[in-house]
Order: C-alpha cells, then sequence, then structure tokens
C-alpha cells in the first residue's frame, strides 16, 4: 500500500459465494419429487380431505332429524303469517273441492242445502281472512330497497382537491380564528347523509321483481281495504285488477328465471355424470402420487356423491316450483282474460295444487331451520 496515494484502503467485504463444497454423486439422476411438486399434492390432499366430514355431518344431520318432530314444524310455520295463509289456503280449496263434486248430490237431496250454503260462505270467510293476514305485505320489498341505499363511494364532497402545501405557505394568514372540531355526532350525521342515496334513486335502482313484489302488495291493500269499507268499491276492484296483472308478470318472470336456473343444474348434472370416470381415474393418479391409501378413494367418491345428491334435490325443488308458478300462471289468467269455460272446476283445482305445492317448500324450509338450530346444541 502506498501512502502517498490518493484512494484510500479497500475494506475487505465478505464474499456472498459459499466456501463449502458439495460433491454430486449418482444421486442427482434419480427420479424424485420435486418440492413444488410435493406442494402441488399437498394441496390436491387438502382439497379432497373435507370428503372425510360427511359421515360426521350425516350422522349428526339423522340425529338432528330425530329430535325434529313434524308438530315442531307444524308450530313453527303457523307462528308465521305465511303459514298461517298457508293452512287457511289448503283448507279453503279443499272446502270448495268437496263442494265441487258435492254439488250434483246436493240437488237431489234438499236437506243438505243449508250445509253446504255453511261451507260456501266458509271458504269465502277463510279467503277474505288470507286477505287480511297478508295486509302490509310491502313492508318486506320496501325494507330491501331501503337497505340497498347504500354508501357511495366516491362523494362529490369528498373528491374536493385539497390546496397545496405550497400555496398554504405562500398564503398568509390575515387573521388567526380558532375553529372548534365538530362533534362525533355531527361527524357521523354529515357521512351518512353522504353515504345514503336517495330513496328515489335506490327506487329506480331496484330490481324487477322487487318493484312488482312492492306494487302488487300496495294494490292487495288497497283492494282489501275496499272490502273492509275504508275504500270505495270501484277503486277496490281497479286495485285488484292491478294486483292480478303485477301477480302475472311476477308469475312469467318467476317461470323464466326457474328455467334458466334449471337448465344450469341439468347442465351440471350431465357433465358430472359424463365426466365422473374422468374424475375418479384423475383421483386415482393424484392419490396414487400423493401416497395416499385406498381407505380415501370411497370417501372422496361419497363426496362426489354427496354433490350430485344436493343437485338432484335442487332439481327437485326447482320442478315443484315450476309446477306451482304454473299452477298460479292458470289461476291468474282465468280472472284477467275473463275465461268462464271451466272456470270454478280449474281455479278449484289449480288453487288446491298451489297450495300444496307453497305448503311443502314452505315445510321443508322451515324444518332446515330446526335442524340447524339442533345440529347447533
Amino acid at each position: 500500500m502506498n501512502p502517498l496515494s490518493s484512494h484510500p484502503p479497500r475494506t475487505p467485504r465478505t464474499s456472498v459465494i459459499s466456501s463449502s463444497t458439495y460433491v454430486y454423486g449418482a444421486s442427482v439422476y434419480e427420479d424424485a419429487p420435486s418440492h413444488a411438486m410435493a406442494e402441488k399434492v399437498e394441496v390436491k390432499e387438502e382439497v379432497y380431505d373435507p370428503a372425510d366430514e360427511p359421515d360426521d355431518d350425516d350422522a349428526e344431520t339423522a340425529a338432528a332429524s330425530k329430535r325434529v318432530r313434524r308438530e315442531d314444524v307444524w308450530r313453527e310455520m303457523i307462528i308465521t303469517s305465511d303459514g298461517r295463509d298457508k293452512a287457511f289456503k289448503l283448507i279453503q280449496y279443499t272446502i270448495r273441492t268437496y263442494l265441487l263434486f258435492h254439488n250434483p248430490i246436493v240437488k237431489r237431496m234438499q236437506w243438505k242445502t243449508p250445509w253446504v250454503k255453511r261451507l260456501d260462505d266458509t271458504a269465502s270467510g277463510l279467503s277474505f281472512s288470507r286477505k287480511t293476514l297478508l295486509l302490509f305485505n310491502w313492508l318486506s320489498p320496501l325494507t330491501t330497497i331501503m337497505s340497498a341505499q347504500q354508501a357511495v363511494p366516491f362523494s362529490s364532497d369528498t373528491a374536493k382537491p385539497s390546496a397545496s402545501p405550497l400555496n398554504e405557505k405562500s398564503a398568509a394568514p390575515a387573521e388567526f380564528t380558532f375553529n372548534p372540531p365538530p362533534s362525533r355526532a355531527k361527524l357521523a350525521a354529515k357521512s351518512a347523509a353522504q353515504r345514503t342515496k336517495p330513496f328515489l334513486q335506490a327506487l329506480l335502482y331496484a330490481p324487477p321483481p322487487v318493484l312488482l313484489e312492492l306494487v302488487q302488495a300496495m294494490a292487495d291493500d288497497a283492494a282489501t281495504f275496499a272490502k273492509l269499507g275504508l275504500l270505495s268499491k270501484k277503486f277496490g276492484d281497479r286495485a285488484g285488477r292491478f294486483s292480478d296483472w303485477c301477480w302475472l308478470l311476477s308469475t312469467l318472470a318467476g317461470l323464466v328465471e326457474n328455467a334458466v336456473e334449471r337448465s344450469v343444474i341439468v347442465n351440471l348434472k350431465d357433465e358430472g355424470a359424463i365426466s365422473f370416470d374422468a374424475l375418479f381415474q384423475a383421483r386415482l393418479y393424484a392419490e396414487s402420487m400423493s401416497g395416499a391409501t385406498n381407505r380415501s378413494l370411497p370417501k372422496a367418491s361419497k363426496h362426489d356423491e354427496r354433490e350430485l345428491g344436493r343437485l338432484d334435490k335442487r332439481d327437485y325443488w326447482l320442478t315443484i316450483t315450476r309446477t306451482k308458478l304454473l299452477m298460479d300462471l292458470i289461476f291468474v289468467s282465468y280472472d284477467l282474460f275473463n275465461i268462464k269455460r271451466g272456470k270454478k272446476s280449474i281455479q278449484t283445482f289449480s288453487g288446491l295444487t298451489s297450495g300444496i305445492l307453497s305448503s311443502m317448500k314452505l315445510f321443508d324450509r322451515h324444518r332446515g331451520q330446526l335442524l340447524k338450530k339442533a345440529n347447533a346444541l
């Protein structure tokens, strides 16, 4: 090192190259899974691990179904206004079906005429009771629309550009004023006012089925109030006819939605049935690479069978819903288009079928809720 040199001495640095040596042998050419392949195999194992759970879940569901009785399900149904409406509908159209077959016999037996008249009055009273049970049913779609008044992500008030720090420094304050910070209540009210959409805007952006349900429920209430005497009979008749048109449109929309959803499920079922063998062979290969035992194969196949079973159940209830909507369409078409031929008998059978199918759906829904509660205990 020259002491007269202008360059400073170099500082010794640690080498980034490891000083250790490694001798590669013949094992480097052996077939061994890499770390990346090992991680992929572990992911496959995690995908199929949830298939180990169905046995326990099925056992818990079976035990819970033994604790849930039919009487409990019916009690939960009758508590709600919808359940009472379905019960009254079944009684009403059962009476009308009985009267439909009993009328030819009554003409020969005059002593049964008062009994038949009482049954007819009972069916009419049940129909009016159902209308009063469904009063203020427009609160449900109104709540849905009001809940859609969600926050606006970028408000015009919050997007105002702030002054740059250079301008703030250059502009000298003429007078010092002390502004106290606003309270939390004022800040919350201001932010809520900025985030909340106007009700009219939320009403315009609401889905058409929700709007149809809202308008139909309000028209039903107007027709019911007219029968109670609060409104004129002419206004009640117009409101009832307008409600029938809304019912027709909502039924057609429900049929279209049902057809689309059912076609998707049918395609999934067909794809699952066709590719079941291919999936089984792929699972065999993946589990053989991951070192899984043969005990995992039936569990994985049970998982596929359970998924296909869910699709079958969903398809079944979609078929039930489609039949119910078709019965409603037939019923309301006779009233709207003034079809006279076979009106009484066809409306009676379609109303009874619709009541049975809707009661089945409501029963299954309440039973599922009770099973969830029983499993949670």
